[in-house]
């Protein structure tokens, strides 16, 4: 699933997350992979007969004929799409008394396993929000001796799940103990504090289904110390795939120890986010007529088949899905990439920020 089909789906969640029934008269259909579709037909006809005793003439005739609506669609189909299919029919009316039935027909991009049928105040949607959900999911831990930060890395966004302090003091006087027992104290410190964070990462990352590896820094020899301390189990030890120096063990920590796992990242979205950007603004910066932003000159460009890739920022595809859409195809009949580019950055606000929404990188200078 690209960004492109992310995106289009997640517009269309939001719509039919907005709309509400006055009963239960919003029809919710799912059929999941390798599914009859001719079973799912016989069975919504079927539906149509226990849904004529509906008491109140109005859900009444509204779920039928969200049944029939998404029936005649269904004949549309010789069998059941590759990832499953998802279909939602209901009476979008905000006046009492007035029908509009309208139906919604996806086609998710990842496979759908679940198989429903349902009528509600509202659509359901969980199981394509699940699909949405960032597969791979990396662990962060920043630690030194005097504070540790555990957080996760999903998608683009850095979260913070967890800090840790100590209590093993700084360089002070021994106050009339020998600096040995000065020593073993601070190191039976460091060990406890060690055996808490490890306890910690156990309870949070040990279960996570999408935890695809653990990535730790801290200065040098603490974050050695802690791995070779042995407390933290064998699976997570397992799974450590980075392990860097950085001189932080707050948030800013968790964002160096990203930046510089960069080539152990080289796959995750916020890194291929990060590169492109960083790519189109040394162009704008270096060779300002190798790149273009702001509508019109973006559409020039695209009319006379300069651009090689066609940055579109999330928050204007849902502020301007038609003009977005109509972008999209120009791009794509001229074999232009099209990347999608968050806000949940700093660059991708700063690209939003200086575009407005929209950008390319040429293949040649405009003249």
């Amino acid at each position: 699933m690209d960004e492109k089909e992310k995106l289009k789906l997640e517009v269309t969640i939001e719509e039919l997350e907005a709309i509400k029934g006055r009963h239960t008269e919003l029809v919710t259909v799912m059929i999941p992979v390798g599914f009859n579709i001719n079973t799912v037909t016989k069975q919504l006809e079927s539906e149509k007969s226990t849904a004529a005793n509906i008491k109140s003439k109005q859900t009444r005739t509204a779920v039928i004929d969200s049944l029939e609506r998404i029936i005649r669609e269904l004949k549309n189909y010789k069998k059941t799409p590759k990832n499953g299919l998802a279909l939602f029919a209901g009476n979008v009316s905000q006046k009492e008394g007035t029908q509009d039935i309208e139906l919604w027909t996806i086609e998710p991009p990842s496979p759908l396993n679940v198989r429903m049928y349902r009528c509600d105040q509202s659509f359901v949607l969980e199981p394509l929000k699940e699909i949405l959900q960032t597969k791979e999911i990396y662990g962060l831990l920043a630690i030194d001796r005097k504070e540790a930060t555990i957080g996760l890395l999903e998608g683009k966004q850095i979260k913070v799940l967890r800090k840790l302090t100590s209590g093993v003091p700084g360089k002070i006087k021994a106050g009339g103990q020998s600096a040995q027992r000065f020593y073993r104290i601070t190191e039976g410190l460091a060990k406890e504090f060690f055996r808490r964070v490890a306890e910690a990462m156990k309870e949070i990352f040990f279960d996570m289904p999408r935890l695809k590896g653990l990535l730790i820094g801290g200065p040098i020899p603490t974050k050695e110390e802690f791995l070779e301390e042995g407390h933290l189990v064998t699976k997570l030890k397992e799974k450590v795939i980075a392990v860097k120096d950085i001189g932080y063990a707050d948030e800013h920590g968790l964002d160096l120890l990203v930046e510089s796992s960069q080539e152990n990242l080289a796959e995750q979205e916020i890194i291929k986010e990060k590169k492109i950007l960083e790519r189109f603004f040394n162009i704008l910066g270096k060779e300002p007529d190798k790149a273009a932003y702001k509508k019109d000159k973006v559409e020039t460009a695209l009319e006379r088949g300069a651009v090689e890739i066609l940055l579109i920022s999330k928050v204007f595809a849902k502020e301007q899905p038609k003009k977005t859409e109509e972008l999209e195809k120009k791009a794509e009949n001229i074999g232009s990439k099209i990347v999608i580019i968050s806000t949940e950055t700093e660059e991708g606000e700063q690209f939003y920020n200086i575009t407005k929404g929209v950008g390319v990188i040429l293949r040649f200078a405009l003249e």
